[in-house]
């Protein structure tokens, strides 16, 4: 067996967490440590006694940092150097694994090619969620598993260093030899890092049979605030994301989502997808111009307001 470990920043942790926390015991590949960086004692504690969960679960190390502390990058390289195993696994506190197969078939890239450095997980939309989230979980994560290089880039944009730490595993001499996830990001840090790697001559692998069960049902506001920061990392980063713009993609959801919609039968949702897809847009070309806005607004339209300290 490979050993591995699984990193995972939480913040109000719900009974999602605990589930999370059991399938990854049953996992058939052994998870050797469970790593948890947990932002404010008090929320962890209000969901069940540390000392309780230890005795659970043997192989859990948790650790705990101020909100004031938190940051998308440098919390999880913390989480990182707590770890000693040649691979491991980022994921988040709201992402449950949908088998028991999940870790032993994000590492079965790594197997296969020494090249890959970098392995996502499918996301599956929670039961319940609405068409046009499920739809999104469809379109970013497909069923069709694949291998991405920095000649994908030519064909495929910014999908071709598409990737996600609500559950990826990493390759750790790569890691380290490519510094880690940029300190002090406000979003994207897994982005940032997979282009990096594709930059670095590794690849990405998308294993559409490992599968975590996540989604979102955003408010129009909060599609705003989120799209706010991915505008706001894409302009921070411009060696990153310059010359492959996101507009194109995201144009080609709403399109597709359009299409899929009226095949279901649900015309009526079309207006709600436009309505979601104009905050979108406006977050981020707002986000994108950040730089032009007076700071109490840039605070304001934020997701992530501790990064502005």
């Amino acid at each position: 067996m490979i050993d591995v470990d699984v990193i995972i920043p939480v913040y109000r942790p719900t009974e999602e967490f605990l589930c999370l926390l059991d399938l990854l015991e049953a996992q058939t590949q052994p998870v050797h440590h469970i790593i948890v960086v947990n932002t404010e004692k008090k929320y962890f504690d209000e969901l069940i006694n540390e000392t309780d969960l230890r005795t659970k679960y043997k192989n859990l190390e948790v650790r705990h940092i101020s909100k004031a502390e938190f940051d998308h990058g440098k919390t999880r390289n913390y989480g990182v150097s707590l770890s000693t195993a040649p691979y491991f696994v980022m994921m988040t506190d709201d992402a449950v694994p949908a088998d028991q197969r999940l870790v032993e078939r994000l590492l079965a890239p790594f197997l296969e090619n020494e090249r890959v450095g970098m392995s996502y997980a499918r996301q599956a939309p929670r039961p319940g969620s609405g068409l046009l989230e499920s739809y999104t979980r469809a379109f970013n994560y497909p069923r069709t598993a694949c291998v991405k290089s920095a000649e994908n880039m030519k064909d495929m944009g910014l999908k071709a260093f598409f990737a996600s730490n609500v559950c990826a595993a990493y390759r750790r001499d790569i890691f380290d030899e490519l510094k880690g996830f940029t300190d002090h990001t406000i979003f994207n840090e897994d982005m940032i890092y997979a282009r990096r790697l594709l930059d670095a001559g590794y690849l990405i692998a998308y294993e559409a049979g490992a599968a975590v069960i996540h989604s979102h049902n955003y408010s129009a506001l909060g599609q705003f605030r989120r799209n706010f920061d991915l505008g706001v990392s894409h302009a921070l980063y411009p060696e990153v994301f310059a010359g492959l713009p996101a507009e194109s993609e995201g144009l080609r959801l709403v399109k597709k989502s359009c299409v899929y919609v009226l095949k279901k039968g649900k015309p009526w949702l079309i207006g709600k997808l436009f309505w979601q897809s104009g905050f979108k847009y406006l977050g981020y070309f707002l986000g994108r111009r950040y730089g032009c806005l007076p700071g109490a607004l840039v605070k304001a339209f934020s997701m992530n307001k501790e990064f502005w300290r």
